[in-house]
């Protein structure tokens, strides 16, 4: 029998998300095929320690770290596989035990310090695979502005919008909020640039409200994002798989239980009260491939791999179609919208991550054909 895989899964971290990242990560471990891959579990405390265990999920979950082992995976490539942090006897001081080989790292992280580039710069100079976008992608994809700023270099549709900085904002609030009133007409939202499950989002509808959504904001980042709200917007969103030549899942909608998609809207609201998702999405023919293939063109734009969600803004006055955000690290439960999406679409929740998996050893491989060494040749 094949030596199995061994995966490390990263969940928890430093980030608004952590919760999210608890319930996505229990989703993946409890879905791997057992029979191909073992499972080793890493929690990442709100402070940013990383711990293993007999059960680090619930220890996270409990916040209870008694029983937990500090373990890290070094920036060293010649020291891999994952490691104790504690020295073990005297004699061994300053050697660091290896609790496990690591053939391939699975972030179930949202939001900062896991989807942002952070966490995959680690695993790069590590020189461990790992599943999902690189550090380039994860940090265009992060930051709202940016991704933006890239849509528009290659003539894909986003809403207008204004980027600021914290430091700009306390400094002039008036100023800042005069310079918005002329660039865009209410309503608008404001955003954290680098944030996501909407934490600190605010739809602004005159003055006072701009001021409000501005100081929230600017509480979880210090790059804020203001741009347009699109007239009576449906929210469609669509799952992208592949590296090199990536897939579009069948869209679908989501139909928010509040007035648009908030925290509350995704996470809190229960029963009859919940959001709907509509998959597939009611879309005509040329709708539908209109948003596959603008999908594809911003997972291509950032340098996706792996995986995606893209979420699109159609408006319901015009039809016109926006590009709203991508995520690279999408929430990853069986009920969350990636899952559900590549599951209408024929792939079901196990060959998903198996896949994922081989995507991941793929882009390894790849990277790993680069010469890293230049010599130059003798004059």
């Amino acid at each position: 029998m094949p030596e199995k895989i061994k995966i490390a899964v990263l969940f928890g971290g430093r980030s608004g998300e952590h919760e999210v990242s608890l319930l996505s990560a229990r989703s993946v471990m409890q879905s791997l095929d057992t029979e191909k891959y073992e499972v080793i579990p890493v929690g990442i405390t709100r402070e940013g320690g990383w711990v293993v265990g007999a059960d680090p999920l619930a220890a996270l979950e409990t916040e209870d770290l008694t029983h937990a082992q500090a373990a890290a995976i070094l920036a060293d490539p010649t020291q891999p596989g994952l490691k104790q942090l504690e020295r073990r006897t005297p004699e061994q001081a300053g050697q660091l035990a290896l609790l496990s080989r690591v053939d391939v790292v699975f972030p179930v992280l949202h939001g900062t310090f896991g989807e942002d580039g952070t966490v995959q710069g680690l695993l790069e100079l590590a020189n461990v695979p790992y599943v999902g976008a690189g550090v380039l992608a994860s940090a265009l994809a992060m930051d709202k502005i940016a991704f933006k700023d890239v849509c528009l270099a290659r003539g894909l549709p986003v809403t207008d919008f204004i980027g600021i900085t914290r430091r700009r904002w306390e400094a002039d609030p008036d100023n800042i909020i005069a310079e918005i009133e002329t660039r865009l007409p209410y309503p608008v939202f404001t955003k954290p640039a680098n944030l996501g499950s909407s934490v600190g989002i605010s739809k602004c509808r005159d003055r006072a409200g701009l001021r409000a959504g501005l100081a929230e904001a600017a509480h979880y980042d210090r790059r804020i994002l203001v741009e347009i709200a699109v007239p009576d917007a449906r929210e469609i969103e669509v799952s992208v798989l592949g590296n090199e030549n990536p897939s579009a899942s069948i869209p679908g909608e989501i139909i928010p239980s509040r007035e648009f998609y908030d925290y509350g809207a995704k996470y809190l609201d229960e029963g009859e009260n919940a959001s709907r998702l509509l998959i597939p999405a009611p879309l005509d023919a040329e709708t539908l491939r209109q948003v596959q293939t603008l999908a594809v063109a911003a997972f291509q734009a950032i340098d996706g791999a792996g995986m995606a969600r893209v979420d699109f803004l159609l408006s319901g006055l015009d039809g016109t179609l926006y590009l709203n955000e991508i995520n690279t690290i999408p929430g990853f439960t069986k009920i969350s919208m990636f899952a559900k999406l590549w599951e209408a679409s024929g792939v079901p929740y196990r060959q998903l991550l198996n896949w994922l998996v081989d995507l991941a050893l793929e882009r390894h491989r790849e990277n790993a054909l680069s010469e890293r060494i230049y010599r130059p040749p003798e004059m």
